[in-house]
């Protein structure tokens, strides 16, 4: 599946065209490689996705087309979120 299908079936980014804006300027990395919206995920894959001041990484468990909330959840599972420091602020 698509890396920006993926964000937004799994709700981790709400809105493709967002999710695919997000993987085009770089703020997403899939295993440690830089990621375009076009990505080709697999399970156990680990996504790190820059928000701001805010880094996430979650690892893939399962991939499909749903879009019930409580199967969204079942998708990823949260390695973890932090706070990043953005030009000197913390």
């Amino acid at each position: 599946m698509r890396l920006d299908k993926y964000l937004k079936v799994s709700r981790i980014i709400k809105r493709r065209p967002v999710a695919k804006e997000v993987a085009d300027k770089g703020r997403i990395k899939v295993n440690g490689i830089l990621a375009k919206s076009s990505t080709d995920l697999n399970i156990n894959d680990q996504i790190e996705i820059r928000f701001g001041n805010k880094l996430l990484t979650v690892r893939v468990l399962e991939m499909k087309d749903s879009t019930k909330k409580e199967d969204a959840l079942k998708m990823y599972e949260i390695i973890s979120e932090t706070r990043i420091e953005v030009d000197g602020q913390a």
